[in-house]
């Protein structure tokens, strides 16, 4: 009898497991690349947070532009492609930005040692991740700042995401390239000249955020409030707890834990404050693409930003004195 209410006991315990596993909801996410720019979503599934809404989030790696068409499909139910998805909402598409995990440009312009300013890359290449993408943008806009006309004065090519413009550049196929964390460490090291630090410029670039499209917040509000909800929590475990983020990060990027505390203490400065901005910023935001957009003027902000849901859940969140 005993050993009879053992195997019950462990048979009805497997059914449960069967059926908690059965019970969460796919949900494929895409992400331009293994970056640190997408640092909360990694952190929200590492810790568990998205499971414990009942979905098994994918990160999907694809390009932003391709991105933005697998959300407009249905193919991944949100995107992650930051100031590289308002030129599709610019040109009409209906998508909005609902959490930002950073508002400041977390990219650097490096290029050969003997290329000496921003001026020296006319009739130069110089690397980006793909065109119109967010990096691309912030190319254009600081060589017009230095008197220069991207794809006429100096050649921008799209050579991929993540370390692949390092290794353009280091190959020599690109003079100079827009890089990312980690990429802009490695060209250090290998003794590229870094030309800027966008760190350090005025202009505002959206990362991490998630776009949701007008469809998916119509038909299922239910599951973007769930998906917002488990991202804030991974956002909040980011800001607030360094060592455990650096411990993601490590496996996250495939890096030494030294070069992923380099990597949190130049990102953690670039954070908004909880997953949402001011109008200020998201007017800002939109300055470097209204023109590429052939517009003279952008919509209104609301058909563009709605961060209604992240405050909903981030005041749900503070009333329960949640902490990661």
């Amino acid at each position: 009898m005993a050993i009879w209410r053992k195997c019950f006991t462990v048979a009805i315990l497997l059914l449960a497991a069967r059926s908690s596993a059965q019970e969460l909801v796919k949900v494929p996410v895409q992400i331009p690349a293994i970056t640190p720019a997408v640092t909360p979503f990694a952190v929200a599934r590492d810790r568990g947070y998205y499971r414990q809404e009942g979905l098994d989030v994918q990160l999907v790696v694809m390009p932003s532009a391709l991105g933005s068409q697998a959300l407009l499909g249905g193919n991944v139910k949100f995107s992650t492609a930051g100031g590289a998805g308002l030129l599709p909402i610019l040109r009409g598409a209906p998508v909005r930005f609902m959490f930002t995990s950073f508002s400041r440009p977390m990219f650097w312009l490096y290029s050969r040692s003997d290329i000496r300013s921003v001026e020296s890359l006319k009739g130069k290449k110089v690397g980006v991740s793909s065109l119109g993408s967010g990096p691309d943008s912030l190319l254009r806009e600081i060589l017009k700042k230095h008197g220069l006309e991207g794809g006429r004065d100096v050649a921008i090519m799209a050579v991929g995401s993540g370390t692949a413009r390092f290794f353009a550049l280091q190959a020599g196929s690109v003079d100079a390239a827009m890089l990312s964390i980690p990429a802009n460490l490695m060209a250090q090291d290998a003794g590229f000249r870094g030309l800027v630090s966008f760190t350090e410029q005025e202009w505002i670039e959206l990362q991490g955020t998630v776009n949701v499209t007008d469809q998916l917040l119509a038909s299922d509000p239910g599951l973007v409030e769930k998906f917002i909800r488990a991202t804030l929590k991974g956002f909040i475990h980011f800001r607030d707890q360094r060592t455990g983020t650096i411990e993601i990060l490590t496996r996250f990027l495939r890096t030494k834990e030294d070069a992923a505390a380099k990597i949190y203490d130049l990102m953690r400065p670039s954070l908004t404050a909880n997953g949402t901005v001011s109008e200020e910023i998201q007017r800002k935001s939109l300055e470097h693409v209204v023109d590429r957009a052939g517009l003279k003027e952008p919509p209104r902000l609301e058909k563009i930003f709605d961060y209604s849901l992240a405050l909903k859940v981030r005041n749900e969140l503070r009333a329960k004195a949640w902490k990661p």
